[in-house]
């Protein structure tokens, strides 16, 4: 049996409605592609608490979460399942930089379908595309 994992991702949007969106490292899982940054969720934590860790982990930024879900999708890999549950925010302190992955860019929705997406990211994607 494959092994489920359950992921927070982060949309934030800037002042200027655009979305950050960041490319996987050649050295990571799904390698050079793109995605929302987040992480895996610990035990015994909820999904806003762990989405605000691992955006201070990753981007070395903090984050206010709207207390909703976006988008929640699950997506069979090849070796593991993906319970991928998408939250907007909006950065409160700092300034995303990159330390796992190789690169961070802020596109408006409609440029967003230009970038090569991770499977388990492309209905969040869609979903963001087609808002109002």
């Amino acid at each position: 049996m494959k092994k489920q994992i359950k992921v927070v991702a982060a949309i934030i949007e800037n002042e200027h409605q655009e979305i950050l969106c960041a490319l996987r490292s050649p050295v990571m899982s799904i390698p050079n592609r793109w995605e929302f940054p987040g992480g895996k969720v610990e035990a015994n934590e909820d999904i806003y608490s762990a989405l605000e860790r691992e955006i201070s982990e990753e981007l070395d930024c903090k984050i206010e979460t709207f207390k909703e879900v976006f988008n929640d999708n699950t997506h069979e890999y090849e070796t593991f399942i993906i319970n991928l549950i998408s939250i907007k925010c909006r950065v409160v302190e700092g300034t995303p930089t990159t330390s796992e992955h190789s690169k961070l860019v802020w596109l408006k929705r409609e440029n967003l379908e230009s970038l090569k997406w991770a499977p388990a990211d492309i209905p969040a994607v869609e979903q963001l595309i087609h808002e109002k």
